[in-house]
């Protein structure tokens, strides 16, 4: 079997850079499928204003976005990516799902 001759560190920073990498795909897929899933249930309730009975659910997945989003973004930027621009137009991501990037959803019913 032929040995691999390059310095350990070399060997550990290619395993670290196509762990990265494949992190960020997972984290940009998530955000895909939750944004797709966003979309979705917008076009089937595509009212001039949501009727309060989905308005929680909405909002779960509103939420669930923004922390799809937080997770890529935080990605990225372990990386060394700093500029989520990028991200925002790629993706489109809405304006409601970036201002919640990061929240804690709280618990309802909890005290």
């Amino acid at each position: 079997m032929p040995r691999d001759l390059r310095p350990p560190v070399d060997i550990l920073h290619y395993e670290i850079v196509q762990e990265q990498a494949s992190a960020l795909g997972r984290m940009g897929r998530a955000l895909e499928q939750a944004l797709a899933r966003l979309r979705e249930f917008d076009a089937v309730h595509a009212l001039p204003e949501t009727p309060a009975s989905v308005q929680p659910i909405r909002h779960k997945l509103v939420m669930e976005a923004g922390q799809a989003l937080w997770m890529l973004v935080v990605q990225r930027e372990a990386t060394g990516l700093r500029d989520s621009r990028h991200i925002m137009r790629t993706y489109n991501v809405p304006g409601e799902v970036q201002r919640c990037m990061g929240l804690v959803p709280s618990k309802l019913g909890s005290s």
